[in-house]
């Protein structure tokens, strides 16, 4: 005989559910959802993190040489006078190594969110389970193998004898925004890709060409009037340039900015997030 505290309960379904939900709601649901699932993110993510280079000859070395092999290829453009970076502040090679790590994690967010649920594919059409998850869990692969590319361009600065501002401790808090905006635009391109895979193509493909007008591999103080434009008004000249020069240099360029457009990444996150929610069980239904 069950005991009075058992309780049945009774799921109702009906159409369009989720989008009945107030938005307040559905964020407190998603919370709530990660929280509650947080023994297996932790679990698929230390699966996945072990995995990733267990059939690689190099294996986990991919991480360290990967970024190392990128700096490369920029430094030998700008010691050609190909690419000319203007005054960086400090040696080339840490400042380039430093900003593209930082912008390489803004594409790991992209690219986690935009394959959120395809990174489960393999079970999620049969178990149930809160896929928020997957979103966490593909993020902190990133911040896994962003911290280890970050112990090198600390052992780089040191190298070229830069000593890395006391705002370095400031890093976790300025990586948030970064993550909310790459996030962001990877969860449109998820729901996106279902309607319509040309555009998500074309998104990637911005994506990529963003490395070039943001002051990344050279300096924001660049000569060309509409290079300049392009950068003034890139939210991620601000994002990660303004991290890295709160590492190097210990200050902003332009403080308010950065907030606003951190202000704005992350509404854009909410907002994302909200239309994920709604739109995932139909994203399912496309990949069955």
């Amino acid at each position: 005989m069950n005991s009075n505290s058992e309780k049945s309960h009774t799921i109702i379904y009906e159409p369009n559910q989720r989008l009945k939900i107030g938005w307040v709601k559905t964020w407190i649901i998603l919370v709530r959802n990660i929280v509650h699932s947080w023994d297996l993110i932790y679990q698929l993510f230390r699966r996945d993190f072990l995995m990733s280079y267990k059939k690689s000859f190099i294996g986990a070395g991919w991480i360290f040489i990967s970024p190392l092999l990128g700096v490369v290829s920029w430094v030998f453009y700008n010691s050609t006078g190909i690419l000319k970076p203007g005054d960086v502040g400090i040696p080339y090679p840490a400042y380039v190594l430093l900003s593209t790590s930082i912008y390489g994690l803004f594409g790991g967010f992209f690219t986690s969110a935009s394959g959120t649920l395809t990174a489960g594919s393999g079970f999620i059409t049969q178990v149930n389970y809160p896929h928020d998850a997957l979103l966490i869990k593909q993020a902190m692969l990133q911040l896994a193998n962003f911290a280890i590319v970050f112990f090198i361009n600390i052992i780089v600065l040191f190298s070229f004898r830069v000593v890395p501002s006391l705002y370095i401790f400031l890093l976790p808090l300025l990586i948030l925004p970064i993550f909310f905006i790459g996030s962001a635009i990877g969860l449109f391109a998820s729901v996106i890709e279902v309607v319509a895979s040309d555009i998500n193509k074309v998104i990637t493909f911005m994506i990529g060409l963003l490395l070039f007008i943001t002051p990344v591999i050279y300096s924001s103080k660049v000569q060309n009037p509409f290079l300049q434009k392009m950068i003034k008004w890139n939210p991620l000249t601000y994002l990660i340039g303004g991290a890295r020069d709160m590492i190097i240099y210990g200050k902003m360029e332009h403080l308010d900015t950065y907030f606003i457009c951190a202000g704005v990444s992350f509404l854009l996150f909410l907002f994302s997030w909200r239309i994920f929610y709604i739109t995932e069980q139909r994203v399912i239904e496309k990949m069955i």
